[in-house]
């Protein structure tokens, strides 16, 4: 075994987490001066500096607050529910491609965790899972309105998670793929066209399929407009109802997680990920990234809270059949250009 590329990797990993846990605290800090700016108010601004103290603040809060546990809950899973969402989140982190290799003190490191050929399907494995902490932290909470929001987090998911699925197999068919370094590094190679390079970002040949992800997502996510399972106008809270303090925490800092994770994939699958106009690097896959964290945002202060047969019928009667063709064209397409048609 290579120990010292061992080591870089290892060295690397730890990187990438304790930079997704540092983002995912500052996420919270950067949506409510977003929010505020939007509505004509000032955000934090006394916790230090600008207010850049305040997820600080808010974590010294969390860890102060009594812990309750309900009589009547399944004790055991009420306590682990929380951690099963909050561990799971950041790992999809490990299949993004911050960059090719590099070299550090004469070794070649990789800025990436782990290249696997099928990392999408690992991503959306990761988010399936997520669930599982929401669904048993509902049932566990020994209250209806709890169980109820776990019911419809899971029945969001299912719905959602297909047409996830289903949007991103136009990229599959162009990359030939399902390696995230593959579909990046098949980006970064421009497309000519009359003399004029243009960009092979895939956002230009799938539109349809950047715009069904982009729905899906923010729904898998759970994010308004459809953040049903938490519906406090007829849930109270949904699944975190019983929930308080740190534990409480972890549900909510997990969505944040996610948040970042699916616009970084976002990012690589369809806007080239690390590739730019003036020079390739990991500045230009976090700015593409914020973009869509800014789109999160804005959604949340424009549109209301759709109503549940809304939130499904979206799902099954226009999204999926979108996706379906969306399919079908992008074959029939690829197959002319492989001049079998």
């Amino acid at each position: 075994m290579n120990w010292a590329a061992f080591l870089s990797n290892y060295i690397f990993a730890f990187i990438v987490l304790n930079v997704m846990l540092g983002l995912m605290a500052y996420m919270t800090y950067f949506e409510r001066k977003v929010l505020a700016a939007m509505q004509d108010r000032v955000g934090p601004k006394r916790t230090g500096p600008f207010g850049l103290l305040q997820p600080i603040a808010d974590g010294i809060k969390l860890l102060a607050k009594e812990d309750i546990v309900p009589k009547n809950a399944d004790r055991l899973v009420f306590l682990v529910a929380p951690l099963l969402s909050f561990v799971l989140a950041p790992l999809s982190a490990a299949v993004i491609p911050f960059g090719g290799t590099v070299t550090v003190f004469g070794q070649e490191v990789n800025l990436y965790v782990a290249d696997i050929n099928v990392a999408v399907l690992y991503v959306l494995a990761l988010g399936g899972m997520g669930v599982y902490g929401i669904i048993l932290g509902g049932y566990a909470s020994a209250n209806r309105y709890s169980l109820l929001g776990a019911l419809r987090s899971a029945a969001q998911v299912i719905s959602y998670e297909i047409v996830l699925g289903l949007s991103l197999v136009g990229v599959f068919i162009l990359s030939g793929t399902l390696s995230l370094v593959q579909i990046l590094e098949a980006q970064q190679q421009p497309l000519s066209f009359g003399g004029v390079q243009v960009p092979n970002w895939y956002i230009l040949s799938q539109p349809l399929g950047f715009v069904l992800f982009l729905i899906a997502a923010v729904a898998e996510t759970n994010r308004a407009p459809f953040d049903l399972p938490e519906a406090e106008s007829e849930l109270i809270g949904g699944f975190h109802t019983e929930y308080s303090g740190f534990r409480f925490s972890f549900f909510f800092l997990a969505e944040y997680i996610n948040m970042i994770a699916v616009s970084l994939l976002a990012a690589t699958l369809f806007l080239g990920g690390t590739d730019g106009p003036i020079a390739d690097g990991v500045w230009w896959l976090a700015a593409k990234a914020a973009l869509f964290l800014f789109f999160y945002i804005w959604l949340r202060t424009t549109l209301p809270r759709f109503r549940y047969d809304q939130l499904m019928g979206l799902a099954w009667k226009v999204l999926l059949p979108l996706a379906l063709i969306n399919i079908a064209l992008t074959g029939l397409i690829r197959l002319w250009g492989l001049g079998l048609l």
